[in-house]
């Protein structure tokens, strides 16, 4: 049975900050560096980027367009899951930000959930072309984009992959391979779980896709988490237990 995703912060509504940025990598770091206190709220997000312009912005009104994007790519509420969830895995594993920030922005924003899976079947070493993907979004949306929204949302999409390490190239985009790492693996994790799988199939998500690695992989960094006490992780055979007491209590969805 699935969970009330919503409430979650899962959010597919159609409406998408990739029409006009990309996951905003760096500007998720700079804010994420800038409120650093345990008891932070969504207002003291909203606070650090509009009044106090830790992002650096030029004027209120792209201070109010960054946080608006943020929201929509990250919720930036401490009280919802994803991002608590995002949080606790970002400070123990600087070097796996750009996929935590994917899986993420992935969960919440439209676009980017409707392309990266076609963008992602590419073999590594194949130049990816733009015009398929315009193609595959404009078809699957009936014709709601324009030209010119398509083919920023495709520019944009493509350059989110380049942050996190599936694409390379800055002229003809090859497609790469991600590293994965045990923080991006327990929050991929962390969402299937959300979503209502357990056992073995938590690690054959759309989320669990997005690591760019093997099963053996995946159970691998997995254990390095379980051992770093990030998640609570068990397996023999074809029994596979995984727990989330740090983020969630009691072992239940609250």
């Amino acid at each position: 049975m699935k969970n009330d995703l919503s409430a979650f912060g899962i959010s597919l509504e159609r409406r998408s900050s990739h029409n006009s940025r990309t996951i905003m990598l760096d500007e998720l770091q700079r804010l994420l560096r800038h409120v650093h206190t345990p008891n932070a709220a969504k207002a003291d997000y909203l606070r650090a980027i509009i009044d106090e312009n830790c992002l650096g912005k030029k004027s209120g009104s792209t201070r109010k367009i960054s946080a608006d994007h943020l929201v929509n790519l990250y919720a930036l509420d401490p009280a919802i899951l994803v991002f608590k969830a995002l949080c606790f895995f970002w400070d123990r594993d600087v070097a796996g930000q750009p996929l935590l920030a994917l899986i993420c922005a992935y969960s919440r924003d439209y676009v980017l959930n409707l392309a990266v899976p076609f963008v992602l079947q590419t073999r590594e070493g194949v130049t990816i072309s733009k015009a398929p993907i315009e193609d595959y979004i404009g078809k699957r949306e009936g014709g709601r984009f324009s030209k010119a929204t398509l083919e920023s949302s495709v520019r944009n999409v493509l350059a989110s992959l380049s942050k996190t390490g599936h694409i390379s190239g800055r002229v003809n985009k090859i497609r790469s391979r991600a590293k994965a790492s045990s923080g991006s693996v327990s929050y991929a994790l962390f969402l299937g779980y959300l979503c209502g799988e357990r056992g073995q199939s938590l690690f054959e998500t759309e989320y669990t896709r997005l690591l760019d690695c093997t099963f053996e992989t995946m159970v691998e960094l997995a254990e390095d988490a379980s051992r770093s006490g990030w998640i609570v992780f068990k397996h023999m055979d074809t029994f596979f237990e995984v727990r989330f007491p740090q983020i969630i209590k009691n072992g239940g969805l609250l």
